[in-house]
Parts: structure tokens; C-alpha cells; sequence
């Protein structure tokens, strides 16, 4: 149950989310105005450039939508599960996040759009860090479903039954999270252009670090 998790679990949330949303905000300003931190709109595209017959553009997108899938597809090998568990690499998939936006910058700032195709990685390794809580899948990158599952809570307390106030509360830091790190990912990219992707990179250093010596002086499961 979530009243069962630790209180570090909705820090962690909204920081993750923030970095997303830090990150998805430089991709709208300046991977050519695209979406990095989640597929829908990049699949759309897919589609759409299938019909226009933009060859060069089809493989682009088809590369962005690969590269997510290989950063999720090697968080899966990492975590071997979706349950919230500590003692899991969750630093090493953090570390790992970081390293792939630290290349995205390197290409970006040379003007190469394979960079691109590693800060989609870095959001599918994120998107991965998903655990279970209450029967709802949280995952820190778009917010889809955590609108869904807060409409669904909102109109079962409209039926009567209670609210999960704990739940609610993860779900609302990670809207939060999600908007703020827009807003800041906005502010630092019309200052520093891609440059500012070093920030994200250096928070999910500095959590994969605080996760590494929680779960040394805490060793024991979740």
C-alpha cells in the first residue's frame, strides 16, 4: 500500500518529474519543436511523415521512437520489475540517464540531431522508473495517465467512497514537478540554449547519489 511507502518516494517523484519536464521543455524550444519525454506526439509524426513521403524526416522520427525504446528496454534488464523495491539500481539507471544527456549536449551544441536521439534514451530510462503503487502505475515523464487516475479518484469521492489522500498527494507533486521543471527547463534554454541540459544531468547525479547512501545506511527492503 502507499501509506506503506517512505516519505522520500514523493521527493523523488517531483524531482523526477521536474527533470522531465525541464527536459521536454528545451526539446519543444529547440529539438525542432518535438516532444522528447514521451512518444505520442513523436508517433503522430511518424505517421504523418509516412504520408508525405519525407523519407530523411521518417527515419528521424523512427530514430527518436527507437532510441526511447532502447533506453526503456535497458532500464527493464536493469530493474527487473515495476514495484518500488529499494536496493534496486535505481543510481546506476540515474547515472546512466545523466552520461546520455551529458551526450545529447555534446551533439546539440555541435548543431548534430543524433543528440536528440539520446535525450529520448535518457526520458525512456526515466520512463521506466516506474513503480506500482495502489494498483496505478506512476511513471514521472508525461502526465497522461496521472490526470486519468487523479479524474478517476476525483469521481470516486464524488460517489462517496474516501480519498486516497496519500495518493493524491504523489500524483499532485508530480503534476507540479512536471509544469515547474517547464518553466525552468523555458527560463535556463533562453539563456544557455542546450547547455542547459547539464542541469538536468546533474540532478539525476546528485539523487542517483543520495539513493546511493540511503540504501547503505537503510539496507533493507521496501
Amino acid at each position: 500500500m502507499i501509506s506503506k511507502l517512505p516519505n522520500w518516494v514523493e521527493v523523488g517523484a517531483f524531482v523526477l518529474a521536474l527533470v522531465a519536464g525541464f527536459i521536454n521543455a528545451i526539446g519543444l524550444l529547440g529539438f525542432e519543436h518535438q516532444s522528447v519525454s514521451h512518444l505520442s506526439g513523436t508517433a503522430s509524426l511518424l505517421g504523418a511523415s509516412l504520408f508525405s513521403h519525407s523519407f530523411a524526416h521518417t527515419l528521424h522520427l523512427l530514430g527518436v521512437v527507437l532510441a526511447f525504446l532502447a533506453g526503456a528496454s535497458f532500464a527493464g534488464f536493469l530493474l527487473h520489475g515495476t514495484r518500488l523495491k529499494l536496493g534496486r539500481h535505481y543510481d546506476t539507471a540515474l547515472f546512466i540517464e545523466a552520461l546520455l544527456l551529458v551526450i545529447s549536449f555534446v551533439f546539440l551544441s555541435d548543431g548534430s540531431f543524433y543528440g536528440q536521439f539520446f535525450a529520448s534514451a535518457a526520458c525512456g530510462l526515466q520512463n521506466s522508473l516506474a513503480s506500482t503503487y495502489s494498483g496505478a502505475v506512476v511513471r514521472t515523464t508525461h502526465l497522461t495517465g496521472i490526470f486519468t487516475d487523479l479524474g478517476i479518484m476525483i469521481g470516486s469521492v464524488l460517489r462517496g467512497e474516501r480519498l486516497d489522500k496519500r495518493k493524491a498527494k504523489l500524483f499532485m507533486l508530480i503534476i507540479v514537478g512536471f509544469i515547474f521543471g517547464g518553466t525552468v527547463g523555458a527560463f535556463c534554454y533562453s539563456l544557455f540554449q542546450f547547455t542547459a541540459l547539464l542541469l538536468p544531468a546533474s540532478i539525476c547525479l546528485i539523487v542517483a547519489l543520495i539513493y546511493r547512501l540511503y540504501f547503505k545506511y537503510h539496507p533493507l527492503q521496501c
